[in-house]
């Protein structure tokens, strides 16, 4: 099967060196192993801002990732996301839930129940419950899936076999936004993509993912979580860090193509530039630790 990597950016602002090594690792996966490589821009979220989408795609061309086939926008899949979230329905796997995230952050859990994980309040609610919530809740309910597992298993390049905790996770919040862990799962599987190279911060959304992989039927993905880059604090990248843009370090002198070779180095490749990198590229030659930066 030819492998098909993905890089798939909210547009809240402009990259920083985080995201862009990130995007170079993933490119370099797909690509070294022959492979096609799609973009995807996540903007359902509120926090997508005008323009940031396009300097994203600048700055992607300018380190020398490219892509195959047109972009794809999540703002224009609802249909899509729908449609899963219908078919789980119809198996009975999909509720409604009424609880606020006050409600669910101060709630008790069962023992080793991870923090945030969502307690069940709204699954074995009766008719009558739902009648009275349908008629008198403040917002419409959000759609829970209701999982049959409380833990799903994942293997992953970086951190090996993973088995990670499964809540009843929100499917479609309350005001219709599909949530991440759906759209991603969807979006994957129309894309036609075989491996995810992300940061390790969404280490912990992998079971959740691939838990819902299975229930839709669609093919599992190869799982990569690399290690973040991190401020001197030793706290993940953000763009409050200062010169961390491509647009802030060419003000302060760092050309794109200098960039590309510091965050080469810092995988363990000798190479100028991504193309040069290809032949010898190796995930498991790059650093087991965060890079820190600044």
């Amino acid at each position: 099967m030819t492998p098909v990597g993905r890089f798939a950016p909210s547009p809240s602002g402009d990259l920083h060196l985080g995201n862009l090594r990130t995007a170079m690792l993933a490119w370099l996966c797909a690509r070294s192993a022959g492979g096609r490589f799609v973009l995807r821009v996540e903007d359902l979220d509120e926090r997508s801002r005008p323009g940031a989408a396009a300097r994203q795609l600048a700055d992607l061309v300018a380190i020398g990732v490219d892509w195959d086939g047109p972009v794809l926008w999540q703002s224009r899949r609802r249909e899509a996301y729908r449609a899963a979230v219908d078919g789980l329905a119809e198996r009975g796997l999909v509720y409604e839930c009424w609880c606020s995230r006050r409600e669910i952050a101060e709630a008790s859990r069962a023992p080793n129940s991870p923090p945030g994980s969502y307690p069940g309040f709204c699954r074995e609610l009766g008719e009558a419950r739902k009648r009275e919530l349908r008629a008198n809740a403040p917002r419409p309910p959000s759609l829970r899936l209701a999982s049959a597992v409380r833990g799903f298993a994942v293997a992953d390049l970086v951190h090996g076999s993973r088995t990670g905790p499964v809540d009843d996770f929100v499917l479609l919040r309350w005001d219709g936004t599909p949530a991440y862990n759906l759209a991603v799962v969807v979006d994957d599987a129309a894309q036609g993509v075989t491996q995810v190279v992300r940061g390790d911060d969404l280490l912990s959304s992998a079971p959740r993912q691939a838990y819902l992989a299975s229930l839709l039927g669609v093919p599992e993905v190869e799982y990569a979580h690399v290690p973040l880059v991190v401020n001197a604090g030793g706290e993940r990248l953000a763009k409050r860090d200062g010169a961390v843009t491509l647009a802030d370090l060419a003000k302060a002198g760092t050309a794109p193509g200098e960039v590309v070779r510091l965050l080469l180095a810092s995988v363990g490749s000798g190479a100028a530039t991504l193309r040069e990198a290809l032949d010898s590229f190796d995930l498991g030659r790059a650093p087991a630790e965060p890079l820190a930066w600044g």
